[in-house]
């Protein structure tokens, strides 16, 4: 069972108002090829399947900040690290390859009174995690996990928050929990729910993490290396977490990685580090890339989808982009 804080009924707070979900028109440009100027198809164990350059004249849409999808592979649900959900589906074509998202809508994501946040400290949104009936966000700067109910989170406030064992003082304000993910129930975390700091270090220059429940509850460390922060997380089938990476400064430029760390290596007081499937700079077609899902293709292949944050910006693009593992 989760350690989940419930928030009580005593609490004097403002008549919820309830929120207002807006349909998105989103149009998609197809992404053919990973590597500028190649028709290459595989980059260490992943194969580029195909991806998708996004946009909308909604303002709101871009900012995602991390992405689970339904377990029939096309129904998603995102969060935006402005304070909103974001749900849809995705489209394929004959190949099978991404060919669009349809169906897109956006949604505050309500407070404990049932209103919409207005400052930028309370609906920093970094992290997603579906797991049976409940939503899970994790938020930067006003450190916490909220519990939302599934289905109804677009228009529910917060039925209660997990503990993350991680204390809150040792959480950089914009550098807190960013990966929130849910082990397989078959795998040595039992179905356990996995958070780990974006820029949050111990004394030895490792990344903050912890399993929040289970047998192996408990803190641990990501090994963290120079340039790169970590901005998603998802399990593969067999328990191994795959961790997104961002690197961004003037001397190297965007870079985006992905490291695979053993499941028999997550437990409390170890500190992990792993084998790195894909690194990426600035002549693949990567952004500030925020968000990552592992599903089952349509042929029964692992796949994962990557997802950038755009911030808002005209510089920046909000990508898709969908790779097969090939063991």
């Amino acid at each position: 069972m989760a350690a989940v804080v419930f928030f009580t009924a005593t609490s004097l707070v403002p008549a919820p108002i309830g929120a207002s979900t807006i349909d998105v028109p989103v149009a998609s440009r197809l992404l053919a090829n990973f590597e500028v100027g190649t028709s290459a198809s595989r980059f260490g164990k992943l194969e580029f399947v195909g991806g998708l350059v996004m946009s909308s004249p909604e303002k709101l849409f871009g900012a995602i900040s991390s992405i689970r999808f339904r377990p029939d592979g096309e129904n998603f649900v995102a969060v935006l690290d402005t304070g909103h959900w974001l749900t849809g589906k995705i489209t394929r074509g004959d190949s099978g390859a991404l060919s669009g998202v349809s169906d897109v809508r956006i949604a505050p994501i309500l407070d404990i009174s049932g209103r919409e946040p207005t400052r930028k400290m309370d609906v920093d949104a970094e992290g997603l995690a579906l797991r049976g009936d409940k939503v899970f966000v994790s938020y930067e700067q006003r450190h916490r996990i909220d519990i939302f109910p599934d289905p109804g989170f677009e228009s529910s406030k917060p039925i209660g928050r997990l503990p993350h064992l991680i204390p809150n003082n040792e959480l950089r304000s914009n550098g807190g929990m960013e990966a929130l993910a849910v082990s397989p129930v078959d795998s040595l975390l039992k179905g356990a729910m996995v958070v780990v700091a974006e820029k949050s270090i111990d004394a030895d220059g490792n990344l903050l993490a912890a399993v929040l429940e289970g047998p192996l509850k408990g803190s641990f460390a990501v090994a963290h290396h120079p340039s790169f922060d970590v901005t998603d997380g998802a399990f593969l089938p067999n328990g191994d977490l795959l961790l997104l990476e961002r690197r961004f400064n003037f001397a190297e430029g965007v870079g985006m990685r992905i490291r695979r760390i053993r499941a028999e290596d997550i437990k409390p007081g170890a500190v992990v580090d792993g084998e790195i499937l894909l690194e990426a700079g600035m002549v693949y077609q990567i952004d500030n890339m925020e968000g990552m899902d592992v599903v089952k293709g349509p042929d029964g292949s692992t796949r994962l989808i990557i997802v950038s944050d755009d911030n808002h910006s005209f510089l920046q693009r909000n990508l898709m982009l969908e790779f097969k593992l090939v063991e």
